[in-house]
């Protein structure tokens, strides 16, 4: 299931995953009423992001419970083990932090 960026702005979005799919590639999902839906931009295509930062700001001023950076391990599936019943994602709380496009952002001091 998909859901467009502009339509999580009225609603009540539980969580926001960004999953880390390789070194410098995020694409993220929403939580809304229980449900995960893998967020679109405007024209339909997933949103995605090549840093971390860059995807949090597709999310500036939305009202969410909670933002998660999640990590799934290709090493399970080495040859010989067995089948793992559970998933090994790795969920990590990165915050609604203030990102600094505000213009009374502090701007750092180069010595």
């Amino acid at each position: 299931m998909t859901i467009c960026v502009s339509q999580l702005r009225q609603l009540s979005i539980e969580k926001i995953v960004i999953h880390s799919l390789d070194l410098v590639l995020y694409q993220a999902s929403a939580i809304v009423d229980g449900k995960e839906h893998y967020v679109t931009d405007d024209s339909g295509q997933l949103l995605r992001s090549h840093n971390l930062l860059g995807m949090q700001v597709q999310f500036e001023g939305m009202q969410f419970e909670r933002m998660v950076l999640r990590q799934q391990s290709a090493y399970d599936e080495m040859v010989g083990q067995p089948v793992r019943g559970d998933t090994n994602a790795l969920e990590v709380p990165i915050g609604n932090m203030d990102l600094g496009l505000r213009s009374s952002a502090v701007k750092p001091t180069i010595q």
